[in-house]
């Protein structure tokens, strides 16, 4: 079996990539990011900062984000506790899958990591509590470069596991703009 196992989705720049477990009776063990495995599958990414979240509630809803250029971000996502139902929005003008989405589950009993490349919106939501994300990012976080997306935006018609009204989120995502208002694209 390669370390890597890493598939396309249905807008095919993102990758869901699985890593090898050597499993034994203490538990398991599995190389998560290696740069040369990484470049093997065709990943050849610089990863420049670590980010990681912790949710106690089901139902937090975090994003949609995204970085412009110069400072834009390509992002490896994983969950390290709990599970989340993870949403990623094509906003590259040019695209043929311009405003589309695609949605994965990721947890931490799958093991499975989502690549975003740039060019993208990422959000996700909670589905256990105590929820642990990490993503890996291939820029610095750059505030005056921040952008993103409300999530429940009905042009998007995100199809969310959770109710409006139940969601958790922070002031900041509440106000993001609705795709009519974005002037940032890729």
């Amino acid at each position: 079996m390669p370390d890597l196992d890493v598939r396309a989705l249905r807008i095919p720049d993102i990758k869901v990539i699985t890593a090898r477990k050597w499993n034994d009776h203490r538990g398991w063990l599995s190389e998560t990011f290696s740069r040369r495995a990484f470049a093997e599958a065709g990943l050849p990414f610089d990863f420049f900062q670590d980010n990681q979240s912790f949710s106690i509630e089901p139902g937090t809803v975090r994003g949609l984000h995204y970085q412009t250029t110069p400072w834009a971000q390509d992002k490896l996502i994983r969950v390290l506790s709990g599970r989340i139902y993870d949403v990623v929005v094509d906003i590259r003008r040019a695209s043929t899958t311009f405003l589309q989405w695609i949605s994965y589950e990721l947890s931490a009993d799958n093991g499975h990591q989502i690549f975003v490349p740039a060019g993208f919106a990422h959000g996700f939501c909670t589905l256990e509590p105590s929820t642990q994300v990490l993503y890996k990012v291939t820029n610095f976080y750059a505030p005056d470069h921040e952008r993103g997306i409300r999530w429940n935006d009905p042009e998007l018609a995100i199809d969310w596991p959770i109710n409006e009204d139940r969601a958790i989120i922070s002031e900041k995502d509440a106000v993001l703009p609705l795709v009519r208002h974005v002037k940032s694209w890729f």
